[in-house]
């Protein structure tokens, strides 16, 4: 079984796609005390898994078990593997400590993407704290890991605008990547890949950085074998509409669904028969904010078009600039094969996420949030719902994530494949020699 670290692990949604690929999780580091939360309650639900016993885990979500009593049913060990701390020159030293020593074959994760987004860059107006955002030299944490524990391949995340980041130098900060993980020994390549091309009902475009050790005879993988067609899809049909209809403010709290999960459920593993609903929630809006959702709506379906917020009615108009996030206000596109991107901005508001229904004046649930992103539905996301919305919209799609993995996988199997041609070669070398 291979063997891997996740860095910045997140809620874990990179972790699970290469969990289902059967890699063995050695440590997941994570500074966002309910993203470490979910990542245990996580594993939990995989050892429980392994052991036939998911009733405790499903008890736990029913919540007729505490969070504690479902973590005495795991061992400890597991629960340690979680190290949530923020990775840094002052922290790195006490996280190798806490990481059991072994041989490790793929380091996996994703630093912090909001340095290197476009959007995120343009928030901030002062060059020099954008260019001193420490952020954007998360990377060399990430190659002092490559260091000590020396795997075979590692794969990095981020989001399109890591190409075109520029250092203070103006070098691009692919580039100097690309010289720095050489220096210690790593080949990369990298490609933008968007997820709807993988069965995942949502543009997410990113960024996926490969890198091995450069004596390997390898070369990255060719993610065009194995796209899917999501032509046949529709988000709202297959994966929305088996949902309770609820309205705004309302939390679904009786675990059940209104009807029988649909093909891409199924066959997508997002939905099993033994699931309960959780985190079907929605956000509480005001009269106004209805009214304007109403009009996204109508617009979308009779135009197919969005309504920008310059051109509402006056008396619903709350915003002084209205040159700036014209589209803050969005319906997700419940009739087409993908939804747009989900980011870590919902957790604030729920305006870019308008409920594709003009009966349900609302923004999307954590579940929907979850679903959109390929979480499956028993994935328990820790912590307030802010909290559960900015883990969903900072993820890795598990699905993408599992193409990755086995991709990676593959990889592993070559570089296994030619050690073993190699051993047996040099064995005839020693057996002609006497």
């Amino acid at each position: 079984m291979f063997k891997y670290i996740d860095l910045f692990a997140g809620a874990g949604g990179l972790s699970e796609g290469f969990i289902r690929e059967n890699f063995m999780p050695i440590a997941h580091v994570e500074k966002d005390k309910y993203a470490c939360e979910t990542l245990k309650t996580r594993l939990a639900f995989h050892y429980l898994k392994k052991i036939s016993n998911l009733e405790s885990y499903y008890d736990y979500l029913r919540k007729k078990i505490t969070r504690a009593e479902l973590h005495n049913l795991i061992p400890q060990t597991l629960l340690q593997s979680v190290i949530c701390s923020e990775i840094s020159d002052n922290s790195f030293a006490d996280i190798v400590t806490k990481i059991d020593k072994q041989e490790i074959d793929v380091i996996v994760g994703g630093p912090p993407c909001q340095a290197y987004s476009i959007v995120g860059r343009a928030r901030v107006r002062d060059e020099d704290k954008k260019n001193n955002d420490p952020r954007r030299f998360l990377y060399k944490q990430y190659i002092k890991f490559l260091e000590v524990y020396k795997p075979k391949l590692f794969v990095f995340e981020n989001v399109p605008g890591i190409l075109s980041a520029k250092d203070t130098d103006s070098e691009l900060f692919i580039k100097k990547m690309k010289t720095e993980f050489e220096e210690v020994g790593y080949t990369i390549d990298f490609e933008l890949l968007d997820a709807s091309n993988f069965g995942v009902l949502q543009k997410r475009k990113r960024v996926i950085i490969i890198g091995w050790q450069s004596a390997l005879n390898l070369r990255y993988p060719d993610f065009s074998i194995g796209t899917i067609d999501n032509s046949t899809f529709e988000v709202k049909r297959d994966i929305l509409d088996d949902l309770p209809n609820i309205s705004q403010g309302e939390s679904w709290n009786k675990f059940t669904y209104r009807t029988t999960p649909t093909a891409y459920l199924n066959s997508f593993g997002i939905r099993t028969e033994e699931d309960v609903l959780t985190w079907h929630i929605a956000r509480p809006t005001n009269s106004n904010d209805r009214q304007i959702y109403k009009l996204v709506i109508e617009k979308w379906f009779r135009e197919h078009k969005r309504l920008h917020y310059k051109d509402l009615p006056e008396d619903l108009k709350t915003q002084k600039n209205q040159n700036v996030f014209n589209n803050r206000f969005s319906v997700v596109e419940g009739d087409l094969p993908f939804a747009h991107t989900v980011v870590a901005h919902i957790e604030q508001d729920g305006h870019y996420y308008i409920y594709p229904d003009i009966n349900q004046l609302r923004s999307i649930t954590v579940r929907e949030a979850a679903r959109i992103q390929s979480f499956p539905d028993n994935y328990f996301f820790e912590g307030t719902r802010s909290a559960a919305f900015r883990q969903i919209g900072n993820a890795v799609a598990p699905i993408f994530a599992r193409v990755v993995a086995i991709k990676i996988k593959e990889m592993l199997w070559q570089i296994n494949s030619n050690q073993y041609l190699l051993k047996n070669i040099e064995s005839d070398l020693l057996q002609d020699t006497y």
